[in-house]
């Protein structure tokens, strides 16, 4: 597991490399189900870094359905305007390939 904060510096190299990205994962008119949660982290173990589309109109709901989405995945939120999220997990070491 990965729980070390993001610094100011690396947040910012983050949104720039996620400004090119297209969401990967929707979250639709059911919200938060156990599949949504399952394809985000096999999106963040693909890329590590990935948009989040939450559609709703509820802000508070949006930021909720984040505030769940990071703890279930242990990924850290980079950035939330309106309704996407970028999601950011640092890969695992063990997952890294050895030389």
């Amino acid at each position: 597991m990965n729980t070390e904060t993001l610094n100011k510096q690396q947040i910012i190299e983050l949104r720039a490399q996620a400004h090119g990205l297209h969401p990967v994962v929707m979250v639709g008119q059911k919200g938060l189900t156990d599949a949504v949660i399952r394809e985000t982290d096999t999106a963040l173990n693909a890329h590590g870094l990935i948009k989040v589309r939450v559609f709703g109109d509820e802000r508070s709901e949006r930021e909720a359905v984040c505030r769940e989405l990071c703890a279930a995945t242990q990924a850290q939120l980079v950035q939330h305007i309106g309704k996407l999220l970028v999601l950011y997990r640092k890969p695992d070491d063990d997952s890294a390939p050895s030389a």
